[in-house]
């Protein structure tokens, strides 16, 4: 369902966020952080975006393919926009370094995700602000299991999730000991993207719950930031029950907007992919842009 808002500001104490972060070891992270953290121009705040999800949000497009006009665009976004993904030092946004693993099956040594041209699309829409983008995706993980808010080993062990990471708390802890380097006046939450699905969509009962796992997400991702009205955007990903799941969801609450995808090559909403499943350079350009673009629409005026 869309509505039209600006991002908008509202603290919160984080105590439960900040027990986590010390309990994973991410609070000692914080001032190194902060040192990296570009800072906000005067009057103004920065405006932050969360990322989160599997492998489509990771990305395996090749990073080593951007034209020169893409490299060019991406050189002017770099200089207002950052990004923090995975742990790894905040740095200007840019393609990342893949897992090892992903680096030897897929033989690649720069990939992007959705974060590369919807960092490029804003800010091009947004030229005088700064944009902080927070990311944590892990390949191979389930909403029902590893991302679940309210995680439990018999969940996690019905969808073969149970020596993975509990990724919900871990990333709202991170999106926690990012923020720490700011006062709190100094940036405004504006939305969080999400792209996952295939995972749950191998298993009954993760599908058949997912619609309501996702509800719980997004209520969760809301309380912990303290934005109840926080913009929640998803990508079309997985089958069956799932999907069912994201349109129920996108059209039942308020503040969700899910792009759809199409399996048919001449629909606008087609992707595409690489052999294997996961979205090519071509592919996942579209999908940033496309989650910019439907940000600034339904979400986005100008600051």
């Amino acid at each position: 369902m869309f509505s039209n808002m600006s991002c908008r500001k509202r603290w919160m104490p984080w105590l439960r966020t900040a027990r986590v972060a010390a309990v994973l070891g991410l609070a000692s992270f914080t001032w190194a952080w902060a040192d990296e953290l570009q800072r906000p121009d005067p009057g103004k705040r920065i405006r932050v975006f969360l990322f989160a999800g599997q492998s489509n949000m990771e990305g395996r497009a090749d990073g080593t393919k951007l034209t020169e006009q893409e490299k060019v665009r991406l050189g002017v976004a770099q200089k207002r926009v950052q990004l923090a993904y995975n742990h790894a030092p905040i740095q200007p946004l840019d393609v990342v370094s893949p897992p090892d693993d992903i680096r030897r099956i897929y033989q690649l040594d720069r990939i992007f995700g959705p974060e590369l041209f919807f960092g490029i699309t804003l800010s091009e829409a947004w030229p005088d602000e700064k944009i902080l983008l927070i990311k944590l995706a892990v390949g191979a993980t389930s909403l029902y299991g590893s991302w679940n808010p309210d995680w439990s080993e018999e969940k996690a062990a019905a969808i073969a999730d149970e020596e993975k990471r509990k990724l919900y708390d871990e990333f709202a802890a991170y999106i926690h000991a990012v923020l720490s380097g700011y006062a709190p006046d100094d940036y405004e939450i504006c939305a969080m993207l999400w792209v996952q699905g295939e995972g749950d969509s191998k298993v009954e009962v993760a599908a058949t719950e997912y619609g309501k796992n996702l509800r719980n997400l997004i209520a969760r991702i809301r309380k912990d930031t303290g934005e109840e009205k926080l913009p929640f955007l998803l990508f079309q990903v997985g089958s069956g029950k799932v999907v069912d799941g994201m349109r129920k969801t996108a059209k039942e609450l308020e503040y969700v907007t899910l792009l759809p995808q199409s399996l048919d090559p001449q629909s606008p909403d087609f992707y595409t992919k690489i052999p294997n499943g996961h979205y090519d350079h071509a592919g996942m350009e579209k999908i940033g842009r496309r989650f910019a673009e439907a940000y600034l629409r339904e979400y986005g005026r100008k600051p």
